[in-house]
């Protein structure tokens, strides 16, 4: 099977994370070992989801573009940035300690956005709904399972609000879909951004 090098990547980074979180330490604050564990494997199954829908061409008909849009407000890049080491030159790590608390609470603010945006256009004026819908639906579930597995919160409450900045798809159907396909693709790269977050948190490195 032929692989594009959008999907080698995303296939290097799943094997990379996997040996992180098989030879990871236990995690003793924050997600317990176990639960980082299955969070990880969600996490890597929600990237592999999205991936496979911004291939879909029912559901993406006739777009044809590489933008990515991020809009969530969260942190999750500064929150989950490994802590600064003496020898590191990566500008985005950051000189203050690691807070995982801080980082996983960031991340459930990243799914309860994109919850939300997948949910509004489910609801939206679709060119397939019938085809559409079921696709979207895989993955809020997907989303709905880490928001109550991997939330540090009492019985996965995260007192996000559901409606948080979602749009209000008033386009015609095309420009809409462009509209999804962009916020996809950003929900893409935030989610390789989160996978590495869990591998580091995994790999017990932030209490060395």
């Amino acid at each position: 099977m032929a692989f594009d090098s959008a999907s080698r990547l995303i296939l290097l980074l799943l094997l990379s994370l996997s040996w992180r979180t098989s030879t990871a330490l236990p995690v003793r604050t924050g997600l317990s070992g176990e639960k980082c564990a299955d969070c990880s494997l969600l996490f890597k199954k929600l990237l592999l989801n999205i991936t496979g829908l911004l291939k879909d061409r029912e559901l993406f008909h006739r777009i044809d573009t590489d933008a990515a849009v991020v809009i969530s407000q969260t942190e999750t890049v500064l929150a989950c940035a490994p802590t600064l080491t003496q020898n590191s030159t990566c500008m985005m790590q950051r000189n203050s300690t690691f807070s995982e608390s801080e980082c996983l609470g960031n991340i459930m603010k990243d799914l309860a956005y994109y919850s939300a945006v997948i949910q509004s256009y489910t609801n939206s004026k679709l060119r397939l709904p019938e085809t559409v819908v079921p696709l979207l639906n895989s993955t809020l579930e997907i989303i709905q399972s880490l928001r109550k597995s991997c939330s540090l919160t009492p019985n996965g409450e995260n007192n996000i609000p559901e409606d948080v900045g979602a749009p209000k798809w008033e386009n015609s159907s095309y420009e809409n879909r462009q509209q999804m396909f962009k916020m996809m693709k950003g929900f893409q790269v935030r989610t390789i951004t989160i996978n590495r977050a869990l591998g580091y948190i995994s790999s017990g490195d932030h209490r060395k």
